[in-house]
């Protein structure tokens, strides 16, 4: 009879348990994002007398290391062969330096992992870990503290790589492209770097945005930050490094034959009065002309299709040479004559713009008679036209009003490309909007007795330059029909007076020319005067 009961009693919980129990699936939990903590160390942190054979660091989780070739740094530098850093593409908790040769006497040393730690599951990396010993009596003190910015943008710049060189037999101007840093910091995640354990002496320093993490500044890819004279530690004062991108050496890229009456030659940098030869018998054939691409570093030639086209040289103007290049077609690209309307169909088109017709092939002629331009009450409106030096756009001017709607349209042989090719009809609407709908910018510039040459750009909340500026007298400006939202304002002191802000170089040493936003932000409303003062500082 117990036994029955016991069973029963048994059924019964198993029945109630089965009926509680809900249905799910795990979610896992959160996702890591702690990177690893370093537990221990033996020797620890900051050993002086140090004399062991390895380091051996213990972390909280298991990690592995990730592009240590480039990634650690050891300052003073120390030949690879003279030690090694394990776990070597494995797992492990520890992270070990066997030292093949001792450490130099009387030295302080810092093995700068950069971001090569991570742990195991989720690749969190511990930003910029370092292990730093001295095998003398005392570590190295000295500190190096500050701010880095950019000397263009308002945004704040981060992971700025700060690098100091010793002044020493072995520097050269060449340096910073070859040879990693002494000393290496951080900013991380900020605009402030500290570096620590510093030896005194006399350093080139610079701060670039190590877009390779490479340690070296690759002029192409990386911004820059430098000081026009080494400076010494330790010492009172510093200025802190303005980044800014230079302009790259000028180089060639390889021409493309695009077909039969255009060709192709990329470049990189400024391309100044390079020039391209072509053969006598290629010109002979038929006078040709080149464009500037508005979107990428690219010169358009375009020519008259000639029969019998298979291979064409060309002379490449470089720096002390022609460079001879043989071009050969290769999957030729179609093309025929397309015209797009900027704004486009249906948009407004704001007081101060212009109705512009962009075309991807050149724009030989316009022909006014058949291009007509109708109001809302289809009434004609008279318009002048005119084809953009580049030859890649065709602009219609004429009167507009407010709230108004305009009607394009535009007949074969409106346009005509340098191959004699036509349009087809098109017709485009556009229109504007009411006066209340904009805002005004009234601007006056305070230079505080300082006489300079300037001008200065509206920026977007996007930060879009949509109006630019030049210096007037009195310093006081009128911005009408101003979309209304946020506006930021930049001045640049246009020293050279060229109309462009113009960026520095490093091995000539020049600075780029200062630039100066305003402190806040404008919110500009419709229907609403805005006044504000730039005061230059």
């Amino acid at each position: 009879m117990r036994k029955t009961l016991g069973i029963i009693a048994i059924i019964i919980w198993l029945v109630s348990t089965t009926q509680c129990a809900k249905r799910g699936t795990p979610t896992g939990g959160a996702k890591d994002s702690i990177p690893p903590r370093l537990v221990s160390a033996n020797p620890p942190l900051n050993t002086v007398n140090f004399d062991a054979e390895k380091i051996v660091m213990v972390f909280d989780e298991y990690i592995k290391l990730n592009d240590i070739a480039n990634q650690l740094i050891v300052s003073p530098p120390m030949e690879r062969s003279d030690y090694r850093i394990l776990p070597e593409g494995t797992v492990s908790k520890k992270v070990e330096i066997r030292f093949e040769n001792p450490p130099r006497d009387k030295t302080t040393f810092t093995f700068n992992f950069g971001e090569a730690i991570e742990d195991y599951n989720e690749a969190n990396p511990l930003p910029f870990f370092y292990y730093t010993f001295s095998t003398g009596e005392y570590l190295d003190s000295l500190t190096l503290a500050g701010t880095v910015m950019d000397a263009y943008s308002i945004d704040s710049l981060e992971r700025i790589s700060i690098q100091l060189y010793p002044i020493d037999s072995t520097y050269t101007d060449s340096t910073i492209y070859l040879q990693k840093p002494l000393y290496v910091g951080n900013t991380l995640d900020s605009i402030y770097f500290k570096l620590q354990s510093l030896a005194p002496g006399k350093y080139e320093m610079i701060a670039i945005e190590d877009v390779a993490k490479n340690y070296l500044f690759d002029q192409n890819i990386d911004k820059i930050g430098f000081f026009e004279a080494p400076i010494e530690l330790p010492q009172d004062s510093l200025k802190f490094p303005i980044l800014f991108r230079e302009v790259t050496n000028f180089k060639w890229g390889r021409p493309r034959f695009v077909n039969d009456h255009h060709l192709e030659f990329g470049y990189f940098g400024e391309i100044g009065d390079r020039s391209i030869t072509f053969s006598p018998e290629f010109e002979a054939a038929g006078k040709g002309f080149f464009t500037h691409d508005r979107e990428k570093d690219t010169l358009h030639y375009w020519f008259l299709p000639q029969e019998n086209l298979d291979s064409l040289v060309v002379g490449l103007d470089e720096i002390d040479s022609i460079r001879p290049v043989t071009m050969k077609p290769f999957r030729p690209e179609k093309d025929s004559l397309i015209i797009e309307m900027q704004p486009r169909s249906n948009a407004y088109l704001h007081f101060l713009d212009t109705l512009r017709l962009k075309s991807n092939l050149p724009i030989a002629e316009v022909n006014n008679e058949f291009i007509q331009i109708f109001d809302i009450d289809t009434v004609n409106v008279p318009f002048t036209s005119r084809i953009d030096p580049n030859k890649d756009a065709v602009y219609l001017e004429f009167e507009t009003v407010p709230n108004d709607f305009y009607r394009l349209q535009i007949l074969p042989n409106a346009l005509i490309d340098f191959l004699g090719a036509t349009n087809d009809t098109l017709f485009k609407n556009v229109r504007t909007q009411a006066i209340e709908k904009y805002g005004t910018l009234n601007l006056r510039v305070e230079r505080n007795d300082e006489d300079f040459p300037y001008f200065f750009e509206l920026l977007n909340g996007q930060g879009k330059t949509v109006r630019k500026i030049k210096q007037q007298e009195g310093d006081i400006y009128s911005l009408p029909f101003l979309l209304p939202g946020k506006y930021q304002i930049r001045l640049v002191k246009d020293l050279n007076e060229n109309g462009k802000w113009d960026t520095g170089n490093y091995l000539k040493k020049i600075q780029p020319e200062e630039v100066m936003y305003l402190p806040e932000a404008l919110d500009l409303r419709a229907n609403w005067e805005l006044n504000e003062t730039f005061s230059v500082k």
